[in-house]
This record gives C-alpha cells, structure tokens and sequence, in this order.
C-alpha cells in the first residue's frame, strides 16, 4: 500500500474516533510504521505534533456543538474531558475565548479542518547520503524512558543531554569509544513491544559498571551528513522524511533511529542521521 494512502487512511480513524479513544498504535499500523517512526512523519509533514492536531480537531468540532446548543459539561465530557476546568482551559488555549462564551451569538471561534495528505516532491536542493548494510553494534550510556506521546518528550531530551553535559556524561563516553561510528550517539529505542527511552551513548566494547548497554540490531541505514546548530539538524531530519523518504524506494526498517554527533561543538557541529531502512 502506497505510504501516502496510509496516512490518510489514519486521518479517517482520527476522525472516527474524535469522541473515543485514539490508539496511537492503530494509527501506525495503517501507515505500516511504527508509533515513533509514524509520529515523527506526522509531525514534520503536518507540521504541528500529533497530539496537537487532535487537539484542535477536537476543539474545532467542540465549538460546533456548543453552537449547536449542546452544554458544555455535555460537550467536555464528549470528547474525553471529565474536568470542566481541563475543557475549558484547553478550549480557550484554542479559540480564545471560554466555551460558555462560544454559545453566544456571533462568537468568533477557530475552524481547523481535517488534514489530507498528497506528495510534493521539492527537489530544489541536493541532499548528500550513503546507504550502508551493518552488522549490529554494542553501545554504553545513560537513559531516560520517554512517552509514547512524543509530543511530551520535546523539554525532556533536550535537558537530558544538558545534564549529561554538565555532570561529565559526555567526556566520559567520548574517553569509551572504540567502535565505529565514532562520536556521540542519541539512540531513540522506541519499539512497539517495549518500554521508549532514549539513549546519550557511544559505540564500545569497554565494560563500566555505571553504564547501560544498548545493542543496535544489524540493519541497512541510510545515513545523512550535516553541519551546523540542532535547528540544522532538525531541518535535515524534516527534509528526509517529507522530501527523501518519499520517493527514496525505502521505507523505515525496525531498528532505532541514531544521531552520531562527530564534534562537540554545538553551534558548529558536525552530525549524521542515521534512519533504518528496507526496500519496499
């Protein structure tokens, strides 16, 4: 099944279940991904998180039926609020205004109508990478588990690898390297059937009792180089999935997608993305 139709077959059950539960796991297997894997395209294609999205699509509808003459203790508990107090604040950080306000005549609330998905392939700039089949890897670090809503995990990395900054973390694992790839690792382990955490890590065979150990699963990556601040590699990290992926031939394999940090320079750094991948 063509990628695109996955993900609009998704924005169908989202819709669906606008006043029930909406299983991020569901969602993935449409568009034949994983939750992470799914997450991060939704993100940077829709360009607001998932989380978000169903957020304003639920508020959008919500304003309809308060307009309709629904109550608003009716309406919140509709769409899965069992706080009034919770309801409104999310309706107000949406529309502006209270929800008892929107069942007035002329209020001005905000429309966000359902997301469709279509390709747009851009190609104005070249992007440089390489695919490599490895044999899989053992790598020492620290971790932190993160939420299956990724949406929740966007202050916790970044002060993560803050503290493994500040504490010694990183000198530490640049002093246990020993492994290619060579540099400091940011390891998403995110599998369906398994706790998410993230891992700050190097490649090594050393052994360090305050260390944990993450094996990386042999696998075929393709891998992207790049420089310059963590907003360039964001952008880098955007542009392969919704400008590479798309028409690449590949689809996401079932390994953790890697960052390996080849400096340690932020303002200036030198990076590769490493995303798994498997013939479609």
């Amino acid at each position: 099944m063509d990628w695109i139709t996955g993900l609009n077959e998704t924005m169908d059950y989202i819709e669906a279940h606008l006043t029930g539960e909406i299983d991020y796991a569901q969602l993935a297997r449409l568009a034949c991904c994983s939750s992470y894997h799914y997450q991060r395209m939704f993100a940077y294609m829709a360009g607001v998180p998932l989380g978000e999205y169903i957020r304003r699509r639920r508020m959008s509808v919500a304003a309809v039926d308060l307009q309709n003459g629904e109550k608003v203790l009716d309406v919140a508990l509709k769409y899965g609020y069992q706080s009034p107090t919770a309801f409104n604040r999310a309706f107000q950080s949406i529309h502006g205004l209270p929800p008892s306000a929107a069942r007035e005549a002329g209020a001005a609330v905000k429309a966000f109508p359902p997301l469709r998905f279509t390709i747009t392939i851009k190609g104005v700039e070249e992007m440089e990478y390489r695919i490599e089949k490895r044999e899989g890897f053992r790598t020492v670090g620290v971790s932190i588990p993160i939420d299956r809503d990724m949406e929740k995990n966007f202050d916790t990395v970044p002060r993560f690898w803050g503290k493994a900054a500040s504490d010694g973390t990183l000198e530490k694992l640049a002093g246990m390297m020993d492994a290619q790839p060579m540099g400091i690792l940011g390891v998403c382990a995110c599998s369906d059937d398994e706790e998410w955490r993230y891992f700050i890590a190097a490649a090594s065979t050393k052994q360090d009792a305050a260390l944990e150990e993450c094996v990386i699963p042999a696998a075929t990556w393709a891998i992207f180089p790049g420089t310059g601040t963590t907003q360039s590699l964001q952008e880098l990290e955007r542009r392969i999935l919704t400008e590479w992926l798309p028409s690449s031939g590949y689809e996401y394999g079932q390994a953790p997608d890697i960052e390996v940090y080849l400096n340690a320079d932020p303002q200036n750094a030198k990076y590769e993305v490493w995303i798994p991948v498997v013939k479609k």
